[in-house]
């Protein structure tokens, strides 16, 4: 065998095969790690006066449009974001959907009761429901990822709103990259780009890369919903996109115990195959179901391992107890592949011989008898 190519955070579960860029340090801890370190030396409440300076300047000095613009899937983030925005500051944002039509019940649910418990007033944008069953097997066979349209509508769509309506600032939760992997310090106050959505978010595919295909024939003005505001637009409504993580710590167990008690925010109760937290991504059964597996299938490691990290880093779980979820859960096949495969009618032999064609050589090797092996964490 030819394994030993990935290794471990001495800190947390996080792999160096990680689909988020990652750095490990002399010590071995990952680059995640260290930035979330940099959350207790914060001075949160200068960050909080700093947000509401940003805010008030947002503000519609004549009451005769919204104040800004939150991408929402109705989430418990979705809700955290919306209860400091609306309720902690008085800010009068419009939400936005972009709809990946995967809801779970839950899921769905806590949408509806978002505007609700807010008061506020809400886009919610689908597709054709036949153009997303074309995308999802275009986007698996060409790049592995059957929620590529997803990415794209969750950063595009409130973009287009924005210059639609003329309303520049839109509040983002947390960055990602930056809170998985550490991919930007928080004395960058890093902000929503062209070039974050293109080359991370999309993968460095746009909509026009979906067009002419011969096996699933999409046209362009099936995607105007994926077609990024021209520059000049963007300009000339001064788009601004801030990460509110940058400004009030983020904490997502002590934000979900919040928006359950106070606004009724529900659990998926079933729980997920693949994870063990029942709070998040609710807005698609297929982030911690089939989407995730294949991102097992590519790196290696799933979104128990993702969760565990961050557990480990508030402080909630030790390594030990973040391997065994990961030795729980990362390798689960799960339950949604059927209902995947039933929605754009494919058989599971070639779903698998797709997804093979898609593991990371420096992950997995295969073995004679057909087998795939990789190095784990607990071995």
């Amino acid at each position: 065998m030819k394994l030993g190519k990935v290794k471990y955070c001495k800190k947390c579960v996080m792999p160096s095969s990680s689909a988020v860029p990652v750095e490990f340090d002399d010590a071995g801890i990952c680059s995640g790690c260290r930035v979330s370190e940099q959350k207790y030396e914060i001075d949160w409440e200068r960050r909080h006066s700093q947000l509401k300076v940003l805010l008030d300047s947002y503000r519609s000095k004549d009451n005769s449009n919204y104040d800004c613009i939150i991408p929402v899937s109705g989430g418990k983030d979705s809700y955290f974001q919306t209860h400091i925005i609306k309720n902690i500051f008085g800010i009068n944002p419009l939400l936005v959907t972009y709809n990946a039509n995967n809801y779970t019940e839950p899921g769905m649910k806590n949408l509806i009761n978002m505007r609700n418990v807010f008061g506020v007033d809400h886009i919610f944008f689908t597709p054709s429901v036949n153009l997303l069953k074309r995308m999802n097997r275009l986007c698996f066979s060409k790049m592995g990822d059957m929620n590529w349209h997803a990415h794209c509508g969750i950063f595009t769509y409130p973009i287009i709103v924005s210059v639609k309506f003329n309303i520049p600032l839109i509040i983002w939760g947390e960055h990602g990259f930056m809170d998985m992997g550490g991919m930007h310090s928080y004395s960058d106050y890093v902000e929503f780009t062209y070039r974050f959505r293109h080359e991370h978010g999309l993968r460095g595919y746009e909509w026009y890369d979906m067009i002419n295909d011969e096996k699933e024939p999409i046209k362009g003005n099936e995607l105007l919903w994926a077609k990024y505001p021209s520059d000049e637009d963007i300009k000339r409504v001064g788009v601004r996109g801030i990460y509110i993580s940058n400004y009030v710590r983020w904490n997502p167990n002590e934000h979900t115990k919040l928006v359950i008690d106070k606004y009724g925010f529900i659990e998926y109760g079933n729980g997920f195959d693949r994870t063990y937290r029942k709070t998040s991504n609710l807005d698609d059964m297929h982030e911690n179901g089939i989407h995730d597996y294949m991102k097992y299938i590519k790196f290696g490691y799933g979104r128990a391992t993702d969760h565990a990290c961050k557990d480990i880093r508030d402080g909630l779980m030790s390594r030990d107890e973040g391997i065994e979820m990961v030795k729980k859960y990362d390798q689960v096949k799960p339950k949604d592949l059927y209902r995947w495969l039933d929605y754009v009618e494919m058989n599971e032999t070639e779903f698998d011989t797709i997804a093979d064609s898609f593991r990371d050589k420096r992950v997995w090797e295969r073995l004679p008898d057909g087998s795939w092996v990789k190095d784990n964490i607990w071995d």
